[in-house]
């Protein structure tokens, strides 16, 4: 049983059983099963599957690991959380997460006007509102407003001007002051692809000489008690502890000089994001239990309070990736290999073939687990040199097919035959002879992040999980973008199984997703969103609920900006009734390609 890493990055929530993927949940339902469930509602294309369970485990998990540091180190502060909503606003995912989090009084953090006006209507009363990010002043009197509705919210300044701001708000309006936070620019940064969110160059946060300039500020205005919080950033997804402990006694000396200094009601420090999730299927990356970095982060911080004097501070953290992203997965089918036509039944032997070809037959027939790596070396040779002898003229085209079906043939025999021990050697396969798998979605919509930064995701098959995959695999998505491909990498191969697609389903799934791919994604070639569902359970029975399909392509054009009647009434003056009648209904259906077993 090939098992994709699925001890790696599957947390226990995704298991193989009988060669299914299932869900570790209730009745352990198999992933394929519920996709067949969507597809019989008529549902084409890819699909999103959220599960609301799986994130209200990350949430339980994430308040025991504090709770359980606090418990350990007798800690006097306590811990809060907020999720980040720019890691997922759709409301399929935020709702249920909202609802999960409500007996830990779990809360938001904005970082848009718009995304604050989401806090302010559904966050419950008394869980904490952050606002981060670079604000205006009708932002900052948005949550002046916030705090009248009774909202717990904290202004999180990025620059003495938003300081200015609050000031001149509080003293223009009659509305409740919100509590102030100072983002810190700290000296230490971390590590990865957003090892830029921290250090001395960072875009946010205020240096050593602008914190002294905002205390001063706040103090001679008679407004030092709203300053609640200090807040500081250095990096998502990390790998490495070691950045961590650096910015926590940073910040932690920084919020016990401000203490001393007399911010008397300044009591939490918030540490940002930055519990790493595994996206990788072939060996683990984060080099700390995440046990490990609670306690680190409550250790430290309470040696530095007694250290300087000052109570021990309330802990807020922001790990938007850790809450959301294995709560979502995308499944899409795979339409069609683009090897499929070198098969046996493709064989165009002449009655008297160049001498090559004929080796390569022999090759063929004769092949068994002792002679299979050195045949299939030999039929490489043997390709070559035939593909030569094409350009030279010396051969026809239906040598060069033949040539092509045999290694191909060879190739995927020895694969066969051979153990996974010795893949290796078969990595060093040319990449011209790798299957393409075309599957019905569109990287730039579902996985941008994969497109942009090469972020790895957990591939693996949904089916077939105790037949041995036997083809080394590029998956090519339906976009005209030749980015639009996942290549097949020797470091990191992934190997699928050879599948008749003309008798049976194959389906792909993409694990580890809600975290940024649903709004980070683009329209290129106007793809929209996959059709969505949640999938819950109630008294452990699976329900799907809160289907949303993927967008029609008419909606798709009106949302930028063309006149959807306009174009109906062009297309309509150009065809007779009936002809209208057929397109006017491809208008209303989605652009993701159809099978004749996807709908």
């Amino acid at each position: 049983m090939h098992t994709y890493g699925i001890d790696i990055w599957g947390e226990d929530n995704f298991i193989i059983e009988n060669g299914l993927a299932k869900l570790n949940y209730a009745s352990k339902p198999a992933l394929v099963d519920i996709v067949r469930d969507i597809r019989e509602q008529d549902f084409k294309g890819p699909l999103l599957l959220r599960f609301p369970h799986l994130t209200r485990l990350q949430i339980e998990k994430l308040y025991t690991l504090y709770n359980n540091a606090i418990n350990e180190y007798d800690y006097k502060g306590k811990f809060n959380a907020v999720f980040p909503l720019k890691v997922n606003q759709l409301p399929n995912f935020l709702l249920p997460l909202i609802k999960s989090g409500e007996e830990f009084g779990y809360g938001l953090e904005a970082g848009s006007k718009a995304e604050l006006f989401l806090a302010m209507t559904y966050n419950k009363i008394g869980a904490p509102i952050t606002i981060n990010g670079f604000k205006d002043k009708e932002m900052i009197h948005l949550a002046f407003i916030a705090k009248k509705m009774g909202h717990n919210i904290t202004v999180i300044i990025e620059g003495l001007n938003e300081l200015k701001m609050i000031l001149e708000v509080e003293k223009e309006t009659s509305l409740p002051t919100p509590n102030v936070g100072i983002r810190v620019r700290l000296f230490n940064s971390g590590g990865g692809a957003w090892a830029k969110s921290g250090g001395i160059d960072s875009k946010f946060g205020l240096s050593s000489t602008e914190i002294l300039e905002a205390y001063e500020l706040l103090k001679s205005n008679n407004l030092l008690h709203y300053l609640t919080m200090i807040h500081f950033h250095i990096g998502s997804a990390m790998t490495n502890i070691k950045p961590l402990k650096k910015a926590l006694k940073e910040s932690g000396h920084i919020y016990a000089e401000l203490k001393n200094m007399g911010a008397t009601n300044l009591k939490a420090i918030n540490i940002g994001g930055g519990l790493a999730v595994e996206y990788s299927q072939y060996h683990r990356t984060t080099q700390y239990h995440l046990q490990e970095f609670a306690n680190d982060v409550i250790f430290t911080l309470k040696n530095i309070a007694k250290q300087k004097g000052v109570e021990e501070p309330n802990i807020f953290t922001e790990s938007g990736r850790f809450i959301s992203a294995n709560s979502t997965v995308l499944v899409t089918p795979v339409l069609e290999l683009f090897s499929a036509e070198y098969e046996l039944s493709n064989l165009r032997l002449k009655k008297d073939n160049p001498p090559l070809i004929e080796e390569l037959n022999e090759l063929y027939k004769d092949m068994n687990g002792k002679t299979a790596l050195e045949y299939m070396h030999d039929s490489m040779d043997h390709l070559e040199s035939l593909l030569k002898l094409f350009d030279l003229g010396y051969i026809d085209l239906q040598d060069r097919s033949n040539a092509e079906i045999l290694a191909q043939l060879i190739i995927k025999k020895a694969i066969s035959l051979l153990e996974i021990a010795d893949y290796e050697e078969l990595k060093r396969i040319d990449n011209k002879i790798q299957e393409k798998y075309l599957l019905n979605f569109s990287i730039f919509q579902s996985l941008p992040d994969f497109w942009g930064i090469n972020q790895e995701f957990p591939i693996m098959p949904i089916t077939h999980l105790d037949k041995k995959p036997t083809r080394s695999a590029s998956l090519w998505d339906i976009t005209c973008d030749s980015d639009g491909e996942i290549e097949f990498n020797a470091k990191k191969p992934l190997y699928l199984h050879d599948v008749n697609l003309e008798k049976e389903e194959y389906y792909l799934a993409f694990f580890n997703v809600g975290a940024y791919q649903d709004t980070l994604g683009m329209r290129h070639n106007l793809f929209s969103h996959p059709t969505e569902v949640n999938v819950v359970f109630e008294n452990n029975e699976l329900k799907l609920e809160k289907i949303i399909e993927s967008q029609k392509i008419i909606d798709i054009l009106e949302d930028i900006d063309y006149d959807t009647k306009e174009i109906k009434k062009i297309l309509k003056s150009s065809l007779d009734k009936s002809t209208y009648v057929i397109l006017k209904k491809y208008l209303n259906e989605n652009s993701y390609l159809k099978t004749s077993w996807s709908h």
